[in-house]
C-alpha cells in the first residue's frame, strides 16, 4: 500500500514523502496514529497544494529570520556579575542569562537556540552564536562587567 507521510517517521522518511509499506503496517499503525494517509489521487493533489503553502510559509519565516539577524548583529548584551580575585565570577553567565538580557531589550530568542559551549566564568567580551532559523545564525556580543 502506498501512503503519504504526514509527520517524520524515522524508519520511513520525512513529511510529504510517498512510501510503499505493507498493508497491515499502514492500517494498524501509521494511519490510526495520524502519521500517514492513504495515497489516493485526491490526497496526492491535496499534498501538492500543501507543499506550496508550506514552501511559502518557510520562505516568509526565513525572510523574518534574516531581518532578525540584522537586528542581532548590532546588539550588545551587558551582564553584571560579582567577581572574585583575578577576574573570576562568583557563578557563571549561562544561556538563560543571555536570554533574559535579550528579552529586556525586546528581542525574543529561546535559550535553546543560544549556542554556548561552556558557561562564561570571567569578566570580558565574548562572541556567542544564536541560531535563528536553519541555516541562519547571528553573532552577538556579550559583555560581562563587574557588579559594584
Amino acid at each position: 500500500m502506498k501512503v503519504i507521510l504526514k509527520e517524520n517517521v524515522e524508519t520511513l522518511g520525512k513529511t510529504g514523502d510517498m512510501v510503499k509499506v505493507s498493508d497491515g503496517y499502514a492500517r494498524n499503525f501509521l494511519i490510526p496514529k495520524g502519521l500517514a494517509i492513504e495515497a489516493s489521487k485526491r490526497n496526492i493533489k491535496v499534498l501538492a497544494h500543501e507543499r506550496k503553502t508550506i514552501e511559502q510559509k518557510a520562505e516568509k519565516e526565513k525572510k523574518n529570520a534574516e531581518e532578525l539577524r540584522g537586528k542581532l548583529e548590532n546588539v550588545i548584551c551587558t551582564i553584571a556579575r560579582k567577581e572574585g580575585e583575578q577576574g573570576k565570577l562568583f557563578g557563571s553567565v549561562t544561556a538563560k542569562d543571555v536570554e533574559q538580557e535579550l528579552s529586556a531589550q525586546g528581542i525574543k530568542i529561546d535559550r535553546k537556540n543560544i549556542n554556548m559551549d561552556v558557561p562564561i566564568k570571567s569578566i570580558g567580551e565574548f562572541q556567542i552564536t544564536v541560531k535563528i532559523y536553519p541555516g541562519v545564525n547571528a553573532e552577538i556580543k556579550v559583555v560581562v562587567v563587574s557588579e559594584t
